[in-house]
């Protein structure tokens, strides 16, 4: 599970398609062809530069690169998954805020939900995914159905606990006659304060991950230099390419486990 949702590939199961049969899984990310082939230029185009640098070998690098290329397409999925995660995130907040807006105005729960997509559409444009799944839900009050069941079909394609804690909640009060108000107050604090905290957390991370960045490249950087000045040899030996190798090696493990420390599940 990434900092905002779980994280499913094409592969692990069937598309949740949602009441209507043509709502977006947010637990999967369908890669268009040309981010298919920008992810594969992107993976191609670093090992490359990486094995060109410590071995000098055009052929090699591009033979290393046309193959782990492949790699960094599920690599670019779960990056622009992510990224459409923080975004659905940050919209559902809005999302409370102008519900929160609505009920404390008085409104009933139709009228509250007709007021955000308004509201939203004015920030976000008809495109984006939280005015979208509003459409969705006003269709299915139109429909006479149930809002809970709307909200717990959003709450289940989008893998998102803080969704699923706001569709459970306002099912509840429906059910249980709460001064629906004061729930969706609550709820709303509770909730932007919690996804508040972990975009400043982000936040504060995104620091040491630059810093990793930094010194993913500074190693390569160094290597080109020395290539330039004909300092770095070695690399026609036997023992000059398994140092090599070996060094690629940690190099990459220890860009890994950095990783690992700054990214974390919340």
């Amino acid at each position: 599970m990434g900092l905002f949702g779980k994280k499913k590939t094409e592969e692990e199961g069937p598309k949740k398609t949602g009441i209507f049969g043509d709502s977006v899984d947010y637990t999967v990310y369908e890669m268009s062809t040309l981010e298919k082939i920008t992810g594969y230029l992107i993976g191609f185009g670093l090992v490359f530069l990486v094995i060109w640098v410590f071995f000098q070998s055009p052929l090699v690098a591009a033979v290393m690169g046309a193959i782990l290329g492949f790699k960094a397409i599920g690599i670019y999925r779960n990056h622009l998954l992510d990224k459409r995660n923080k975004e659905l995130i940050t919209q559902f907040r809005d999302l409370l805020e102008s519900l929160s807006i609505s009920y404390s105005a008085g409104k009933n729960t139709n009228d509250a939900f007709s007021d955000a997509y308004n509201d939203l559409i004015q920030i976000y444009g008809e495109d984006e995914y939280i005015v979208k799944e509003l459409k969705t839900i006003l269709d299915g009050l139109s429909s006479n159905m149930n809002i809970e069941v709307m909200l717990k079909d959003f709450a289940d394609r989008s893998g998102l606990e803080d969704v699923e804690t706001f569709a459970d909640v306002f099912e509840v009060s429906l059910r249980q006659g709460a001064n629906i108000k004061n729930i969706i107050g609550t709820t709303r604090d509770v909730i932007c304060d919690k996804i508040d905290a972990q975009m400043d957390i982000r936040t504060i991370l995104s620091g040491n991950q630059n810093e990793l960045n930094i010194m993913l490249v500074m190693p390569v950087i160094i290597c080109f230099m020395l290539n330039m000045n004909g300092t770095l040899g070695g690399g026609v030996t036997v023992i000059g390419i398994a140092t090599k190798i070996i060094a690629i090696g940690i190099f990459v493990a220890a860009y890994a486990l950095g990783r690992k420390i700054t990214k974390i599940s919340l």
